[in-house]
């Protein structure tokens, strides 16, 4: 029995993805703050709406999708409900395993997860780090639920708010590059659905390349590049304003903040 603690967002489209992947609505469970929210995910998935204790008591897998700052409270409600052998999967950002072991009984393992919202559409980037008392067979527990919502990559805990400033947050970066190319496009004095369709067509289609060629982006970059044309003149004029320094400092701050967030 899986059951999902706090199925807001991110934790349905995990519900969902287990679901299609061919797992019974019987084998889930979930909790949730309001009664209509409960009442929507029966209706939508046919799974059960427990509350938190009797979940936690019940369930062999355990995902808690709950918000960061929401974490110690949850944790004090179910903390003497979990049995040892269970396996507990964080999916909030910056809490520690080590917050979470610490509240709960001895040995319990505990997965961290980083996910992001492209889970939404089962194209997600999952970032997974055992704790100390997590093995083999828990990490393949927690790949094996992840895996119908996206890719799955193992990573030191120790890395995971790099992976949460990298990928956590990447989607919003890509977002903003689509939204300033979208601008130059209206510049260009084209209609703005015909740039957006455009340039989200420019980015699947380079998305796609990336992952299915094998080649290293400097090599498709360059192979769009020629001598004295027009992508060059554009990309030196993206060196000149420091792009690539933004994009390393963003990344770092994020990565920054992230650490601030989980010691506060």
């Amino acid at each position: 029995m899986i059951a999902i603690l706090g199925a807001g967002k991110m934790g349905e489209a995990l519900l969902s993805g287990v679901l299609r992947a061919g797992r019974a609505p019987s084998e889930l469970m979930a909790t949730v703050r309001r009664e209509e929210r409960g009442a929507l995910l029966r209706e939508r998935y046919g799974v059960e709406i427990v509350g938190n204790a009797e979940a936690a008591a019940t369930a062999d897998t355990l995902v808690l999708a709950v918000k960061p700052q929401d974490m110690g409270v949850l944790l004090d409600e179910i903390g003497a409900k979990v049995r040892p052998g269970r396996l507990v999967i964080s999916m909030a950002a910056g809490i520690t395993t080590g917050f979470i072991e610490e509240r709960l009984p001895a040995g319990v393992p505990v997965v961290r997860v980083m996910s992001n919202t492209p889970v939404l559409v089962d194209e997600a980037m999952s970032v997974i780090s055992a704790g100390s008392h997590a093995g083999e067979e828990n990490l393949k527990l927690a790949e094996e639920l992840l895996s119908p919502v996206g890719k799955v990559l193992r990573l030191p805990e120790s890395l995971q708010d790099g992976a949460t400033a990298l990928s956590g947050s990447g989607p919003a970066y890509f977002y903003y590059l689509v939204e300033a190319m979208v601008d130059a496009g209206i510049l260009l004095g084209m209609p703005r659905a015909a740039a957006l369709e455009m340039v989200i067509q420019s980015a699947v289609g380079a998305a796609v390349m990336l992952r299915d060629s094998g080649e290293h982006p400097v090599m498709l970059r360059e192979a769009v590049t020629s001598p004295g044309g027009t992508t060059i003149s554009a990309i030196r004029e993206l060196e000149r304003h420091g792009v690539r320094a933004a994009v390393l400092e963003a990344i770092e701050a994020a990565r920054n903040r992230g650490r601030e967030l989980a010691g506060g």
